[in-house]
């Protein structure tokens, strides 16, 4: 990972709209100092990070990579949510929009749907005031579905599977939106409920 540059300070500093002086304010620093990191003559010493991305509203990792994580999803809709995987220890992640996350040193990807095809078609049943969700798929230590989640527009109910498991769950039903399904080696598959 690179360290943070001179041009990310000043790019985060003008955008909260605060000068060299008040900056250097919030983190007990001259303005000199502010003006030595952003013309690349100095760089902040690691222990004053923390302190320097909160002062600029954004994490130490976007500081450090410079790779600004912008959530537009300001209403909140669970439909637009996004999910995140680990590929070292499988950990899943859920968010109500775009973020930044790492997990085992890696910065993870969010992860994208595609339609199932044959070997990941999804069946659902509508079983009195439930959703039976299942799949014909391997699941083996090399090969499995590692979650099934329900989505709406005010709801997630979501399942994590292991290997050894049959690949099925059963949801309350909650309206209309759709079944995500991950797989561990061919990723995101998504079906309208």
């Amino acid at each position: 990972m690179t360290y943070i540059t001179g041009e990310t300070i000043k790019k985060l500093r003008e955008k909260k709209k605060l000068t060299q002086r008040e900056l250097a304010e919030k983190l007990i620093v001259s303005d000199k100092t502010i003006s030595k990191w952003e013309t690349n003559k100095g760089l902040p010493d690691i222990s004053i990070l923390s302190e320097l991305a909160d002062a600029l509203s954004v994490s130490v990792l976007e500081l450090l990579s410079g790779d600004i994580a912008k959530n537009s999803n300001i209403s909140a809709n669970m439909k637009k949510s996004k999910f995140y995987v680990c590929p070292v220890c499988s950990n899943v992640i859920h968010s109500m929009g775009e973020g930044a996350f790492t997990c085992c040193g890696i910065r993870l990807p969010v992860l994208g749907a595609e339609t199932p095809d044959a070997e990941h078609k999804i069946c659902i049943q509508y079983i009195e005031n439930e959703l039976f969700v299942h799949l014909d798929h391997p699941m083996n230590k090399g090969h499995y579905i590692s979650f099934i989640a329900l989505i709406t527009d005010s709801h997630i109910q979501m399942g994590k599977l292991y290997p050894e498991q049959t690949p099925e769950i059963r949801f309350r039903r909650a309206g209309h939106g759709k079944i995500l399904v991950f797989c561990n080696r061919h990723g995101l598959f998504s079906e309208t409920v």
